[in-house]
């Protein structure tokens, strides 16, 4: 199949996400809600979804939470306590609360620029930012791309630095045939509405690590020791604080992230189906790839081992005639996007983060800052018809350019 050269201004009717929570999901939640007394915070379909997630990732333990920023929130909390204060390695191409969760820790981040064929963290950059004060890489995959390379793996082992990843874009992406989120320490997964699948509002931390699966699930609930699943947890504090009732003993100065049962009956139903939507999605994007113009637009994205929500849109070179034409071109053909691809572009130049970095340090990050100026995400989703994606790419090829 290849592109086509539209004859007039065509309608596309495209939105960021279609039909993510289906009949099916909703039908399903229906049945679950008439039973006679469901229980609708969080109990046994969470610690089913749990177990489910788990073993469809491949690690040993999840928490379900109430977003995916919620999740990174926890991460970066546990990661303080268990390990001590110190420098975090993020992306400036990232979700606010990727950097955020760093801040709120008190911990402090440390930024390296991307590489654009993955559009995650470029490991030479990551390597030279690392010093004695370095306790973990958060690395992020970026809408669907595998940002881990073996050399990153390996020099992370051999330095001793603990690797965090963000896959909430990229669920059932891969790298060397291991699903990403079972590379590090921990991973945090979102199950946002625009996402691969959807709670409606959800996050997941996956771990293998029993200590910090121990204290994410206290954490969650307010940091409460009943929450621990390791009754040697639980006789250790009863034991320091008999005075305590041991129902209602707080470790930690904690939070109430926790999810519902009715998020967790999505997730369910929907954990059910995303293997196959993403065959669908990893189809889409090559088809979107192959047929655009690699003259105006970068193609040579790393796809292996991909699982895209969104086609990634990137000029080959800064172009301000194209840019524009580009932007006049979707919106006449309401093809819904985002500019700046993931997060809304290069964070550095946010006015979160004005007063922990100098003015201009977005200046040091070259890569992130041409995705930000003339980068953007579309939707891909399963019912995308692909003969939407072969007209905009014909349209997106006939551009003017100069």
């Amino acid at each position: 199949m290849t592109a086509t050269q539209p004859t007039a201004i065509e309608d596309l009717n495209w939105p960021l996400m279609s039909n993510n929570i289906t009949r099916e999901d909703l039908d399903t939640l229906v049945t679950f809600l008439r039973d006679d007394t469901p229980i609708l915070t969080q109990s046994s379909q969470v610690r089913a979804f749990e177990q489910e997630w788990s073993e469809w990732l491949g690690v040993k333990y999840s928490v379900l939470v109430n977003s995916g920023s919620s999740a990174n929130i926890l991460t970066m909390a546990a990661l303080k306590y268990l390990y001590g204060p110190g420098e975090v390695i993020v992306p400036p191409l990232t979700w606010v609360s990727d950097i955020t969760s760093v801040i709120f820790a008190g911990l402090t981040p440390v930024f390296a620029d991307i590489s654009l064929p993955t559009l995650g963290l470029d490991t030479e950059q990551v390597l030279s930012k690392i010093t004695a004060k370095t306790r973990a890489v958060f690395i992020t995959h970026i809408l669907g791309y595998n940002a881990l390379t073996q050399r990153l793996l390996d020099e992370l082992v051999e330095r001793g630095i603990l690797l965090i990843e963000d896959v909430c874009e990229s669920h059932g992406a891969m790298f060397k045939g291991r699903k990403l989120g079972t590379f590090g320490l921990a991973s945090n997964f979102s199950f946002y509405y625009a996402h691969h699948m959807s709670t409606i509002e959800g996050g997941i931390i996956c771990t293998d690590d029993r200590d910090l699966y121990e204290m994410v699930r206290m954490l969650r609930s307010h940091g409460m020791v009943r929450e621990a699943t390791d009754n040697q947890i639980k006789q250790h504090y009863a034991d320091e604080y008999p005075n305590l009732n041991p129902d209602f003993i707080f470790a930690y100065p904690g939070y109430n992230m926790r999810s519902t049962e009715l998020n967790a009956v999505l997730g369910r139903t929907q954990l059910k189906r995303l293997d196959a939507n993403n065959q669908i999605r990893r189809e889409n994007l090559k088809l979107f790839l192959s047929n655009l113009d690699p003259q105006k637009y970068f193609t040579d994205f790393e796809v292996e081992g991909s699982s895209n929500y969104a086609f990634t849109l990137v000029l080959r070179e800064a172009n301000q005639l194209l840019y524009e034409n580009v932007v006049r071109t979707l919106w006449a053909h309401h093809i819904e996007f985002r500019r700046g691809t993931s997060g809304g572009g290069n964070q550095l130049r946010q006015p979160y983060l004005r007063s922990y970095l100098s003015q201009d340090e977005y200046k040091n990050y070259p890569a992130v800052d041409h995705v930000h100026f003339y980068g953007w995400y579309i939707g891909n989703y399963p019912d995308l018809p692909q003969e939407k994606i072969l007209k905009l790419c014909g349209i997106l090829n006939n551009l003017a350019a100069e």
